[in-house]
């Protein structure tokens, strides 16, 4: 049947908008281009739109020619305001952003272990709010959560699970209850963190592909076919939980030592790190792994650049001091592949990426490393990548969902806003 005159309308309003977002602002006579439909019924939606104050004219084009077609249309990028939270065991961060992902504040807070329930909570949210102060923003409307743990997929809700602060599941309550006015999303942030590998990281051209989160603790997220899977309970990827070889004993279902985060842990990669000798500094709230990682890889790559003779005068990196860096790496590289050949077995993706502080730190060198060793543990071709936006990318999923959602609620049918169809 062909659609009705109303939602062939919503239909081409929602395609030119999401043109306008993902290719920036357009003339009439691109968009006529773009969308293949007629002049008539470009100039309709046009006015459509900014009668609905979703886009307004925002310069001209370069085209000589003066006339409607010269008038470049953008999103109205002060539609609506958004904030975006990574929520750590040790802190939070926040970014508040306009429409179109433009960053207009950031901000974050330490929470210590000690922290009380309600006043971390407190910490929290009182950080969003002198977040959207500072940005001049007079509300927001929609809030996206980057949290570890479980996310209920019949509810979307946080669960509550062992070995995370109470305050988190309390994190989202509390936001709902303050702002009751903001849509309030909460998403596993190694998930998020995939999302933002595969727009704007080193996952952009493939549509199925594992992400390996190494930061303080371990996640996996799984995306076949373009879409992010979460499984039954919303546990795809709790790769933590992974009974491997190498370990003390088994994990349980409320602890994870024993199983693969007892190897590729913040806290087990250090432990390594110094049985070879190396000396781990922390750098501010990042893992202490990442510190350790980032300083073999470059103490490795000095000694092999100036060779065994002259190590010692190549910043100052002894020839001793880059052998114990490399056979540290080759050690984490071996237990890193564990995790990674269980993964390929059963999803054969393809495309792997070492993501978090700990695999960005790493980069090509610690992803060439485990490349290696998978390919010679598997028949199944895995192409290893280090993750180019390392930590922030949980921040970065985070506002990109939170775009996403708001920009489904705005660019809805004019009818089901409120406004003419």
């Amino acid at each position: 049947m062909p659609a009705s005159p109303s939602t062939a309308r919503a239909i081409n309003d929602r395609l030119a908008l999401r043109l306008l977002q993902q290719e920036g602002p357009l003339t009439a006579g691109q968009l006529k281009q773009l969308t293949g439909l007629s002049r008539p019924s470009v100039a309709d939606l046009v006015e459509r739109l900014a009668a609905a104050g979703l886009i307004d004219v925002v310069g001209e084009s370069g085209e000589q020619r003066r006339g409607p077609n010269a008038k470049l249309y953008g999103i109205v990028a002060d539609q609506a305001h958004l904030a975006a939270l990574d929520v750590r065991t040790e802190g939070v961060s926040v970014v508040v952003s306009d429409l179109l992902g433009g960053v207009l504040a950031e901000a974050s807070v330490p929470i210590g272990g000690d922290t009380g329930t309600g006043p971390a909570v407190e910490q929290a949210v009182a950080l969003v709010e002198r977040a959207a102060k500072e940005a001049g923003v007079p509300g927001l409307h929609t809030v996206g959560i980057g949290a570890p743990g479980l996310i209920d997929p019949a509810t979307g809700e946080l669960r509550d699970s062992g070995g995370l602060p109470a305050w988190h599941r309390r994190l989202v309550l509390a936001l709902q209850e303050r702002l009751p006015e903001t849509r309030v999303h909460v998403e596993n942030e190694t998930n998020l963190a995939a999302l933002a590998e595969q727009r704007d990281g080193v996952a952009q051209d493939r549509d199925t592909f594992v992400l390996l989160w190494l930061g303080h603790g371990t996640g996996a997220a799984v995306v076949l076919e373009g879409t992010l899977r979460r499984g039954v309970s919303g546990g795809t990827g709790e790769i933590g939980f992974l009974p491997v070889p190498g370990t003390a004993g088994l994990p349980s279902a409320v602890d994870c030592e024993g199983g693969f985060h007892s190897l590729a842990g913040s806290a087990a990669i250090v432990a390594l790190a110094e049985r070879h000798g190396l000396t781990v500094e922390t750098q501010g709230y990042e893992p202490p792994a990442a510190s350790a990682v980032r300083d073999a890889v470059a103490s490795a790559a000095t000694g092999a650049g100036a060779g065994a003779a002259t190590a010692a005068q190549a910043g100052g990196v002894t020839a001793a001091g880059a052998s114990a860096a490399t056979d540290f790496l080759d050690a984490l590289a071996d237990r890193l592949a564990v995790g990674v050949a269980a993964v390929v077995a059963v999803l054969d993706p393809g495309c792997l990426v070492l993501a978090g502080e700990v695999g960005q730190a790493g980069g090509a060198d610690l992803a060439a490393r485990v490349e290696r060793r998978v390919r010679r543990m598997s028949p199944l071709p895995t192409e290893v990548r280090a993750s180019a936006l390392g930590g922030g990318a949980v921040l970065r999923g985070a506002l990109l969902t939170a775009r996403e959602r708001a920009q489904d609620e705005l660019f809805a049918p004019l009818h089901r806003r409120g406004g003419s169809a």
